[in-house]
Order: C-alpha cells, then structure tokens, then sequence
C-alpha cells in the first residue's frame, strides 16, 4: 500500500465502514428496488385495463395502411 493509505486501516475500525458506508449503500439499492417494483405492479395493472385496439380490428390492418392505400 501507498504511505498515504497506511493509516487508515489502522485508525478508522470497521463498524465505522460498515455503518457509514456499507449499510446505507445496501439499503439505498433495496429501497430504488422496492420502488421501481412498485412503479411497475402500476404500469402491469394500467395495461391490464386497458383494451388492445388491434384485437377488436376485423381485418387487421393498422389505421397507418388505411390512410397508406387512400
């Protein structure tokens, strides 16, 4: 290790890098998990309400090549 390195494993014990640095990395990546599993339980529930517009279409053919053959 470098000379300037040196002390620091010595004076700073480990439950200060456990506490202050460690656990509250841990729990900011759980808490972003959390939450985006819950924005997407939303955007599943929105989607599961709403009708697909190209299943009710009888000839299946988009409004773009409606408007393509015109």
């Amino acid at each position: 290790m470098s000379p300037v390195l040196v002390p620091f494993p010595r004076e700073l014990p480990g439950w200060v890098l456990l506490c202050g640095v460690f656990l509250p990395v841990t729990l900011l990546l759980l808490l972003l998990i959390a939450y985006f599993r819950i924005k997407l339980m939303e955007v599943n529930e929105e989607l599961s309400q709403t009708p697909d517009c190209r299943c009710n279409r009888k000839d299946n053919s988009s409004v773009y090549q409606g408007k393509k053959q015109m």
